[in-house]
């Protein structure tokens, strides 16, 4: 076994598992103001940025040849319903027609959710202390027609309601956007590696938790009924979140579904490898690499990272 190991020309021959900067998404969160390039304390290397700002780093990413960003915003001001997420003139709606006007050549994905945009930082209205979920759905569609009517190629409902895939692509059908896609966050985990991305996106429920809503990280058979479910109702691309604690989850979507799969790398993942890699524990470009490859090698098609910009161009 060890003749095709030999040396890195070898190596490169029979390589199964490769990486692409064109099947990579890149996230940026984008908040209010001019000129603002904030670092996120608990993401080292990732800024929260206005709308300025995201332009020239969608620039970046255009020029670096990677799939696509997707979109995440910080309002300026946030109340019961969210309803800078589908405000015309909302903080993501703005930043979409900005970053069109100076950006051809690049997807543009936005995250579907409410959290962002509550006072209470849940995923949906507020009813008795419980997240509603039929009273959400609506505006959760009315979201993803105002981002597309403001320029986004794609939605990514992460809100985990049920029903909302079949309700966002009615929509969509309904104001004659039939080909603009969905990728649904078909199994996202209630997970604790999504601390940091709280404290990017300024998401941190003022109440209890999301277990109500998330997955529960113990089950598996579960998510492949969340999956099929979504892909009935309309969905194009799957996604499994996080991606690297649920390589199992990935693979098993893999091997059952005949549709596009993605996978996000979340927060907590990258702020692990840059905490340790800062601490001198960890070969830092080796980390990033390894990790990256066993998702795609579990079986995403897509990876959405942190480290999309960076890997683009060690690749």
């Amino acid at each position: 076994m060890r003749r095709l190991r030999r040396n890195q020309r070898f190596r490169s021959l029979v390589k199964e598992t490769t990486l692409s900067p064109e099947s990579m998404i890149y996230p940026i969160f984008v908040c209010p103001g001019e000129k603002v390039r904030k670092e996120i304390g608990s993401m080292p290397g990732q800024f929260n940025l206005s709308i300025d700002t995201a332009v020239n780093v969608a620039r970046e990413a255009e020029t670096a040849g990677i799939g696509g960003i997707i979109l995440f915003g910080l309002p300026k001001e946030k109340d019961e319903v969210g309803s800078d997420c589908y405000d015309e003139n909302g903080i993501i709606q703005s930043a979409l027609r900005a970053i069109r006007e100076n950006v051809r050549d690049l997807l543009l994905v936005t995250d579907i959710c409410m959290c962002e945009y509550t006072s209470h930082g849940h995923c949906g209205v507020i009813k008795h202390g419980e997240v509603q979920n039929d009273a959400t759905l609506k505006l959760l569609a009315d979201s993803a027609v105002s981002h597309v009517r403001a320029g986004a190629d794609m939605v990514a409902p992460s809100d985990m309601m049920d029903g909302r895939v079949d309700a966002i692509r009615k929509a969509l059908d309904t104001e004659g956007f039939t080909n603009v896609p969905i990728m649904s966050y078909a199994a996202k985990y209630a997970s604790a590696f999504y601390g940091p991305f709280r404290e990017a996106a300024g998401a941190t429920p003022q109440f209890g938790d999301r277990r109500s809503y998330q997955m529960d990280p113990p089950n598996a058979r579960e998510a492949m009924r969340e999956i099929a479910l979504d892909i009935d109702e309309g969905a194009d691309i799957i996604m499994v979140k996080p991606a690297g604690p649920y390589l199992d989850i990935i693979a098993r979507a893999k091997e059952r579904f005949d549709i596009p799969l993605a996978a996000y790398q979340v927060s907590g993942e990258y702020a692990m490898i840059e905490a340790a890699a800062r601490a001198g524990w960890l070969d830092r470009e080796r980390t990033v690499i390894e990790s990256v490859t066993a998702i795609k090698r579990a079986g995403a098609d897509i990876l959405l990272t942190y480290y999309a910009l960076e890997l683009a161009k060690l690749l």
